[in-house]
């Protein structure tokens, strides 16, 4: 088990953390198991699930899966949908599995808390089962940190990831802005004002520090209602992501400096060598 886990979890499998008793291990039919409805991770990676599926053809189950009976005689997985997803793509029609015997409630638990230990969900995937553990079983924050190993900070500061406006969190969900810049975005009022940093910093690749420093300039300039200078913020930023540009280009120190209707862009060199370079560099 992963290190770091919290007691709940950790109480709940502590068959995993010790040798399996051969005897509790009973081979159900693949088709008499099915996955937890509540089950916060809603994506699986088919070239991760591919490699699975090869590993245990080659090397069988080698940990169980865990699950609950169900009143119909069939089983609910309570931990292992992977291995099960992946046995099944493999072709197996059975599957090693230790039956326990937990309430519907206390599946739902394991299963959200399992995932967030294991941090193979993304962000929102993530707050969603944060807020499903507060409002749905009553847990609070600060017993959700205990559990799955974090501060209570970063619980909130994830949960706050639903606030966004939904075309904001599925950018977020394929990776076209990070937690980080989701972060600036919300510091933001207004749909307009946050719309226009999330198209910035996709369209531009503002990194985080960037997208921070232009909300800050955006909403100043929303108080003080001083439209032109939010150009200029924007322009002012894309000057800077231009001169780190030119410098990891060159290889050398680049300043642009704007003067309004004109500017200039110096570049450093150390000796004739070092000129010589940035001139090949530069085709003159």
């Amino acid at each position: 088990m992963k290190k770091g886990l919290g007691k709940g979890l950790g109480t709940l499998f502590s068959e995993e953390n010790e040798q399996i008793d051969e005897n509790s291990i009973t081979m159900l039919k693949i088709t008499q198991v099915e996955p937890n409805k509540n089950q916060p991770r809603k994506d699986f990676d088919k070239e991760k699930l591919e490699a699975l599926a090869e590993s245990i053809k080659e090397h069988g189950m080698i940990q169980p899966i865990i699950v609950t009976k169900n009143e119909d005689n069939r089983y609910t997985i309570v931990a292992g949908e992977r291995r099960w997803r992946a046995s099944k793509l493999a072709g197996f029609t059975e599957i090693p599995s230790i039956v326990k015997e937990y309430s519907k409630r206390t599946v739902a638990e394991i299963a959200l808390i399992e995932n967030l230990q294991r941090e193979d969900l993304n962000p929102i995937e993530e707050a969603m089962a944060y807020k499903e553990l507060c409002e749905i079983h009553g847990l609070t924050q600060d017993q959700i940190s205990q559990k799955v190993g974090k501060s209570r900070s970063a619980i909130a500061n994830a949960m706050r990831l639903l606030s966004l406006e939904n075309e904001f969190q599925m950018k977020l969900v394929s990776g076209e802005i990070s937690e980080g810049h989701a972060r600036a975005v919300l510091s933001l009022e207004s749909f307009e004002l946050r719309e226009f940093l999330v198209n910035q910093i996709v369209s531009n690749g503002l990194n985080v520090r960037q997208a921070e420093l232009l909300a800050k300039q955006l909403q100043k300039s929303v108080n003080k209602k001083s439209e032109p200078k939010v150009k200029n913020d924007v322009y002012s930023i894309e000057l800077q992501r231009i001169q780190e540009r030119l410098s990891t280009n060159l290889g050398t120190k680049v300043t642009i400096s704007n003067g309004g209707k004109k500017g200039k862009i110096e570049i450093e060199y150390y000796g004739n060598e070092d000129l010589e370079r940035l001139l090949n560099i530069l085709k003159i």
